[in-house]
């Protein structure tokens, strides 16, 4: 319940700062050049081993992105940040669930904030040879990831926030997974391991050695 709730905040939040036309606007752009070689999708905690309704409208746009023949490679990213279950290995388990040939699959297990997914997710992508690169995510994290790329890539960056309208007939969808299977052994959440003057850092993306 905290979860939708949570969702429908954020998207009603979002709503006025990148307006239902902008991210059309992205999702237009995007489409003009695909297929794009590879997608960053940044990834989210499973509290008690669920996926939450902001977790998996990420996951069902990635495979809306992939369908549409937007994207050719999908790039799931995130360690075990806050909850043991390793993030960018659960969301290539339900990415698979919906159809997503495993072939077009990456993953990143190192970030553990979303500047990390970016950087990190940019980084494999590049030593696997790709050369268009995009991130797709929910609008406010792309806004906030769209100043960083700027500061930090010379190179375009393209961003796809969700168009939840594209999504919304598939969120009743079940999604399940055996959580043994992505759980990390000896895991210490962030917020013991980093105080919350660490984790801001890490949030700014001071913990990256460019």
């Amino acid at each position: 319940m905290k979860s939708i709730l949570y969702f429908i905040l954020l998207c009603s939040f979002c709503s006025c700062m990148f307006l239902n036309s902008t991210q059309r606007k992205y999702y237009h752009n995007a489409s003009k050049i695909k297929p794009i070689d590879v997608v960053i999708v940044p990834g989210l905690p499973l509290y008690n081993g669920k996926i939450d309704t902001l977790l998996k409208s990420r996951i069902l746009w990635s495979e809306f992105l992939y369908n549409k023949g937007v994207v050719s490679t999908i790039l799931y990213s995130g360690n075990a940040v806050y909850t043991p279950w390793v993030e960018g290995e659960s969301m290539a388990i339900l990415g698979k669930q919906l159809g997503i040939n495993s072939e077009h699959i990456l993953i990143d297990t190192i970030a553990e904030h979303s500047t990390e997914n970016l950087y990190y997710g940019y980084q494999l992508a590049k030593k696997m040879g790709y050369k268009s690169i995009a991130v797709a995510t929910d609008p406010f994290q792309c806004m906030m990831l769209k100043k960083y790329a700027r500061k930090h890539f010379k190179e375009k960056i393209h961003f796809m926030p969700i168009i939840y309208d594209s999504i919304k007939n598939k969120m009743n969808l079940p999604l399940e997974m055996d959580t043994t299977l992505t759980k990390k052994k000896n895991f210490v959440p962030i917020n013991q391991r980093q105080n919350y003057r660490e984790r801001l850092k890490g949030t700014r993306g001071k913990h990256i050695q460019y």
